[in-house]
C-alpha cells in the first residue's frame, strides 16, 4: 500500500472592504493553487451568490470525477489493446440542497464518447469502462452512486466507411 499525499491552497479574494460584515457584503471569488501550476479562479455556485464565471467546488467535483474515470479508462484501454483516439465525457452531477442550507450530491453520470481506432476495439471499451469504474480513486471516496453511459464508435464510422456503433452500458 502507498500514501499518496496533495497540496492545495485555497486563498479567498473576495473581501470587498468590510469582509463579512454582511451576507451580502462580500464576494465569493477565491483562487485555488497548487505549486507550480495554473492558478484556478473559484466561487460559489451562482445560486449561492457566486460568479459564473469561475469554477465552482461542484463542478470540480464532477470534473474530477469524470478526468479519473478517463485516466483509468485510457490506462486500460493502452494495456489491453485497444486505441482510443478520441475521448470526450458531458458529465452530470445532481445535488439536493436541504431545508436546513446543508446539501449533498445525490448522484452522477459520466457520458463518455469514446472513438476507437478499428471496430473490433468497440465490445473490448465495455470491460475497459468497467475497470476504469472500478478503480477510480475519487469514485471510490465518494457516498454516492456514479453512473455510466459510454458510447463508442469506430474511425470508420466518422469516416463513413460502414463502420459499427455501440451504446454500451
Amino acid at each position: 500500500m502507498h500514501t499518496h499525499n496533495y497540496q492545495t491552497t485555497v486563498n479567498w479574494t473576495g473581501n470587498s472592504g468590510n469582509g463579512t460584515a454582511s451576507y451580502k457584503g462580500y464576494e465569493r471569488s477565491h483562487t485555488i493553487v497548487v505549486e507550480g501550476k495554473p492558478t484556478l479562479p473559484g466561487s460559489s455556485d451562482p445560486s449561492f451568490r457566486g460568479d459564473k464565471s469561475r469554477y465552482n467546488p461542484e463542478e470540480l467535483l464532477v470534473a474530477s470525477l469524470s478526468a479519473c474515470h478517463m485516466l483509468f479508462f485510457l490506462h486500460i484501454c493502452a494495456i489491453t489493446g485497444v486505441v482510443v483516439t478520441e475521448y470526450t465525457d458531458r458529465a452530470e452531477g445532481k445535488m439536493i440542497e436541504t431545508d436546513d442550507g446543508s446539501g449533498h450530491f445525490t448522484e452522477v453520470t459520466l457520458k463518455p464518447q469514446v472513438t476507437v481506432k478499428e471496430n473490433d476495439m468497440i465490445e473490448k471499451t465495455h470491460h475497459a469502462h468497467e475497470e476504469a469504474a472500478r478503480l477510480c480513486f475519487i469514485a471510490n471516496s465518494v457516498k454516492f452512486p456514479v453512473h455510466h453511459k459510454p458510447y463508442c464508435i469506430s474511425e470508420k464510422d466518422v469516416n463513413g466507411k460502414n463502420g459499427s456503433t455501440q451504446a454500451i452500458r
